[in-house]
């Protein structure tokens, strides 16, 4: 069940989403050459104790529960990256995860940042990859079904030679990190068939897309979390927290 949020909460939520995104801030400051996963890491962990935050991400169960308040993903890692002592390097892209839970509500925000001086193919990535997200944020005001919003962001991607990664969607967020819907970042018969929802003011919904340059068929390192692309090709992730209101999109993670 898709639950609708009134002004009210998504006030709320807002004041998560501006927390989220002062971690990004503090991220972005940080980047470079020379510094380790785990620092951008403690950042974040940091600014979030300070505001009297939970880190949505630290203790989610799985092989091992997950350890940090971010997920750092370099490269060929799409998602899940555990931050530690791995250095950034000239080069590197890297996508940022986090999210953070305050007065009860969610927030949830992924980022990918250049490391020094990149490639153009990163470039490109990169572009695209936040293009496509720029595309959903245009269009959610617009169209009816989400099916409609997901056929273009996947053309997007796809007209640039990329791929979108099918494997992995968007959610929709509240009072937990993960709710209904699901939110995939591509158009597919059995979604418009089983899993497609109306765009209706009160939707709050995570939207992230997730791109390869090459194939999009990933494996899972044996951390039990980091998912990477099994061609190695780089991958690019940006994502908003979104509400679709009566006068249009609020990004409660942007500027806004």
């Amino acid at each position: 069940m898709i639950t609708l949020r009134s002004k009210r909460e998504i006030e709320k939520m807002h004041v998560a989403g501006q927390l989220v995104r002062q971690a990004h801030q503090k991220v972005a400051e940080l980047v470079r050459p020379g510094v380790t996963t785990a620092e951008l890491d403690k950042a974040v962990d940091d600014l979030f104790a300070e505001a009297g935050a939970i880190p949505l991400f630290k203790g989610v169960p799985g092989k091992v529960p997950f350890p940090a308040a971010t997920c750092v993903s370099v490269n060929d890692e799409v998602v899940h990256g555990i931050p530690g002592k791995r250095i950034l390097k000239e080069g590197d892209i890297v996508s940022v995860d986090t999210g953070a839970k305050i007065g009860g509500w969610c927030g949830d925000s992924a980022w990918t940042y250049a490391v020094g001086e990149i490639s153009d193919e990163a470039k490109k990535l990169m572009e695209v990859t936040e293009r496509a997200l720029h595309v959903a944020i245009e269009l959610l005001p617009v169209k009816k079904r989400w099916s409609q919003v997901a056929k273009e962001m996947q053309n997007v991607v796809e007209s640039a030679g990329f791929s979108v990664i099918t494997t992995l969607v968007g959610h929709g967020i509240g009072t937990t990190m993960h709710e209904e819907p699901q939110v995939p970042n591509y158009d597919s018969r059995e979604f418009r068939q089983k899993g497609d929802f109306d765009l209706r003011p009160g939707l709050v919904i995570a939207v992230e897309p997730m791109v390869a340059v090459g194939r999009e068929d990933l494996y899972l390192h044996g951390d039990g979390w980091t998912l990477s692309t099994k061609d190695h090709s780089l991958t690019a992730h940006f994502e908003h927290t979104l509400a679709l209101t009566t006068s249009g999109v609020r990004i409660l993670t942007g500027d806004d």
